[in-house]
């Protein structure tokens, strides 16, 4: 008995510096990531057009990164070439893999174009007179113009996105209608009584 009780004190132990591990590392790279974005903004934000062709640039990013990663997520993607419903457990192997990192790297792509444009803005909780924490001339006009860009194609991707789907199950519909009434389009029980 009492040496279970110091398996699992050693196992709690372990497990919370596993943890506090793991949050150093997120808050280093957090903020190196920070330090990053502020040592960059200023260059990116002075090229012509200034903020607004910086925002939408990173918008446009952001909403190309989203596309790519819902291509890759795809349930039409994850499934195995040949058509046979009976066999389709989905890719193995380097399809499966290479399907994992191209989404990554496209949600990757996406959600750092956000936290670039939402780094490059003054923190909250700074001191006034920190550098790290100085308003960049140009970074609100790239916040606007990224929230549009984004919101805008965005919105007009998920509408065309939605309306393909809709028409591609009205056919399928229509397909399993009419090799039903052939007689092929029955269930696996009908089939086998």
């Amino acid at each position: 008995m009492n040496r279970s009780r110091a398996r699992a004190g050693w196992g709690v132990a372990a497990g919370v510096l596993i943890l506090a591990a793991l949050l150093a590392v997120l808050l280093f790279a957090m903020g190196l990531w920070r330090w990053f974005v502020r040592a960059t903004a200023p260059a990116l934000v002075d090229l012509p057009g200034g903020g607004w062709t910086a925002g939408a640039v990173l918008g446009l990013l952001s909403v190309a990164g989203w596309v790519g990663g819902a291509w890759f997520s795809s349930p039409e993607r994850n499934r195995n070439p040949d058509r046979n419903p009976d066999r389709n457990r989905g890719r193995v192997g380097p399809a499966r893999v290479g399907l994992a990192i191209g989404g990554a790297a496209c949600w990757t792509v996406a959600f750092g174009a956000l936290m670039y444009v939402l780094g490059a803005l003054p923190g909250r909780n700074c001191r006034s007179g920190a550098t790290m924490c100085a308003y960049i001339p140009g970074t609100g006009s790239a916040f606007l113009a990224y929230a549009a860009t984004a919101a805008l194609l965005g919105g007009l991707w998920y509408r065309r996105r939605g309306t393909v789907t809709a028409a591609r199950r009205a056919e399928e519909r229509a397909r399993m209608r009419r090799l039903r009434k052939k007689g092929k389009g029955r269930s696996r029980a009908a089939r086998s009584s």
